[in-house]
C-alpha cells in the first residue's frame, strides 16, 4: 500500500554490500540482473504477476529520516554511507515482461540495469512481491483451466498469510482467472467484483432455517443465494431453499441459487439439481465451495456434478501444493567504464542452478497458422541477431542433438522497457485489461501444455551466440580451477 515507506523490506545483507561497494568505490559500476525460477518438478507454466506494485516500489524509494535514524542506531554504517542513503533515488532500467504473460522456468522475466548499489538493494522486495503474485495468478490460472467457462470466487481472505497476502492475493487470482473476490478493500482497491452471501451463522442465528432463508431474500430478493449444508443439505436445505425461492417468484423476482460448502459435492450437487429443475428453477446456480482447487473441480466435473459456480479459498490463496514460487534474482553482467559488457555466471553442481550470462531478452516462436505458442528462445541483446526470413533452428539447451527448425512462424519478444534512466515509460494496464490479456496469452497455448496430468514440457532454448557464451564461461571456470 502506497502510505507505507517499503524501502527498508529488505534483507539486511543488501545494505552491508551496498555500504561495501561504496567503500570499493564502484558505487557507479552498472549492474545487470535477472528474476527467474526455477524447474522444481511442479512447475509446468506461471502467469507473471506483480509488476505494478514493483514499479511502485521502486519509483517510491526513499530513506527518510525515520529510516536513517534506525540505521545509524544499528551503529554499523558510518555517516557517508547513511548520507548517500539520504539522497537515494532509482535511477536505472527495468525491462520486464507484462502482467499476464505466460511464462516458463529460466526465462528472466524482469531484469534490472541499474548502478550496481540501487540493483542490489531492490533484490528482496522484487522477489518478495513477484514470487507471490506470480504464484497466486498461477494457481488461479490452473483453476480456471479445470472450471471451464464456470464462475469463479476468490474467498481466500481468512487463510491468506497477513493482509498484504490477501489483498495483492486478490488481485493475482482475478488477473489468472478468477471473476471476482470476498475481499471488500481489494474490490475497493483494484476495481474488483466482490461477491458473498452469507455463512452458517446466519442460519444458525434463526429459531429454524426456512425462516433464516426467507429473512435473507426479504433483505436481497436479487440477490438470493442460499448456503443449504449448515443441517441436512437434501432433507431441510434444499427444500427450504425451494419454498422461499416460490415467494420470491410468486413476487416478481428471480432466485439465485444455493451454494453447496461440505459433503459429497458431486452426489449432492446431482440430487440438488434435480429437485431444483422439479420445481421449476433449472435457471438457478449452484456454488459449491470448501477446500477446493484444480484437481478436485476436475474430478467433480469428471463425475458429473452439476456445479456452475466455485467458491475457491484456502488452496488458492496460499497454492497449498506449491506454497513458494522460487523465483531469484541473479547477477548476469556488469558494465565498465568503458560501456563494456562483462558476463557474469553462477556455478553448481546442481545443473539447473547454472544460470545463464549476458543482457538478454525472451522471444515466443509463434505458428503463423494456428496463432499457437511452439517454443521460445532466450537471445542476448547486444550479440544476437534474428533473421526472419529464414527458417528458425532452435537446439536444446543441453541436448544438443534435439533440433526444431521452424519455416512459417512469427517472433514476438516478450520483455519490454518499463523503468528507463529512473522513469517510468510504460503505461501501466487496468486489471480488467491485464486479465484479458493473460486470457488470451493462455489461449495461446494448446492444452497439452496446460493439462493438469503430465503436461507437455514446453521448449524453452538458448540462442546459439548464448549457448556458446555459457560453454566457454563454464569451460574457462573448470581450467582455472585444474591451474589452481
Amino acid at each position: 500500500m502506497n502510505e507505507r515507506n517499503l524501502t527498508l523490506l529488505t534483507d539486511f545483507y543488501q545494505l552491508t554490500m551496498m555500504n561495501g561497494y561504496l567503500k570499493e568505490g564502484r558505487k557507479e559500476e552498472i549492474a545487470v540482473f535477472d528474476v527467474f525460477f526455477r524447474q522444481n518438478g511442479m512447475i509446468t507454466y506461471s502467469v507473471a504477476c506483480g509488476l505494478e506494485q514493483v514499479v511502485n516500489y521502486i519509483l517510491n524509494l526513499n530513506f527518510g529520516e525515520e529510516e536513517i535514524n534506525y540505521l545509524r542506531s544499528l551503529n554499523i554504517f558510518e555517516e557517508k554511507f547513511l548520507s548517500y542513503l539520504a539522497d537515494f533515488r532509482f535511477t536505472g532500467s527495468v525491462y520486464a515482461v507484462p502482467e499476464g504473460t505466460v511464462v516458463f522456468p529460466g526465462e528472466p522475466i524482469m531484469t534490472v540495469k541499474a548502478p550496481v548499489m540501487q540493483a542490489q538493494l531492490i533484490e528482496t522486495a522484487v522477489l518478495n512481491i513477484m514470487n507471490h503474485q506470480t504464484l497466486i495468478a498461477s494457481k488461479a490460472a490452473k483453476i480456471r483451466y479445470a472450471a471451464k467457462d464456470d464462475v469463479i470466487m476468490e474467498f481466500g481472505l481468512r487463510r491468506a498469510q497477513a493482509p498484504d497476502a490477501g489483498i495483492y492475493g486478490a488481485r493475482a487470482a482475478v488477473i489468472g482467472g478468477c471473476d471476482s473476490t470476498s475481499n471488500v478493500l481489494a474490490g475497493k482497491m483494484f476495481d474488483i467484483p466482490v461477491s458473498g452471501t452469507h455463512a452458517h451463522s446466519w442460519v444458525m442465528n434463526f429459531k429454524d432455517e426456512y425462516t433464516a432463508f426467507q429473512k435473507y431474500a426479504e433483505v436481497y430478493p436479487d440477490n438470493a443465494l442460499l448456503l443449504v449444508d449448515t443441517y441436512d443439505t437434501l432433507k431441510s436445505g434444499v427444500p427450504n431453499a425451494i419454498k422461499v425461492f416460490d415467494i420470491l417468484k410468486s413476487k416478481g423476482h428471480k432466485p439465485k441459487g444455493i451454494r453447496l460448502d461440505s459433503g459429497d459435492l458431486a452426489y449432492l450437487s446431482k440430487k440438488a439439481r434435480q429437485m431444483l429443475d422439479d420445481a421449476g428453477y433449472p435457471d438457478t446456480i449452484i456454488c459449491a465451495s470448501g477446500d477446493l482447487d484444480e484437481k478436485s473441480i476436475d474430478s467433480l466435473k469428471h463425475q458429473g456434478a452439476k456445479i456452475n459456480s466455485w467458491g475457491v479459498g484456502t488452496r488458492l490463496i496460499t497454492s497449498s501444493d506449491m506454497p513458494a514460487l522460487g523465483g531469484v534474482y541473479k547477477l548476469s553482467a556488469i558494465i565498465n567504464e568503458d560501456g563494456k559488457e562483462i558476463p557474469k555466471i553462477k556455478i553448481s553442481e546442481n545443473v539447473e542452478k547454472i544460470t545463464n550470462p549476458g543482457f538478454k531478452n525472451i522471444y515466443r516462436i509463434y505458428d503463423k497458422k494456428t496463432g499457437k505458442a511452439e517454443a521460445d528462445c532466450i537471445y542476448l541483446r547486444n550479440h544476437d541477431s534474428i533473421d526472419t526470413e529464414k527458417p528458425l533452428i532452435l537446439v536444446h539447451p543441453t541436448e544438443r542433438w534435439k533440433k526444431i527448425i521452424f519455416t512459417d512462424y512469427e517472433l514476438k519478444s516478450l520483455q519490454i522497457d518499463v523503468i528507463v534512466d529512473g522513469k517510468l515509460v510504460y503505461e501501466m494496464p487496468t486489471l480488467k485489461q491485464i486479465k484479458e490479456y493473460a486470457k488470451k496469452e493462455l489461449d495461446t497455448f494448446w492444452d497439452e501444455y496446460k493439462r493438469l496430468d503430465s503436461p507437455h514440457v514446453y521448449k524453452v532454448d538458448l540462442s546459439d551466440e548464448l549457448y556458446e557464451l555459457k560453454r566457454r564461461m563454464l569451460a574457462e571456470i573448470r581450467n582455472a580451477g585444474e591451474n589452481i
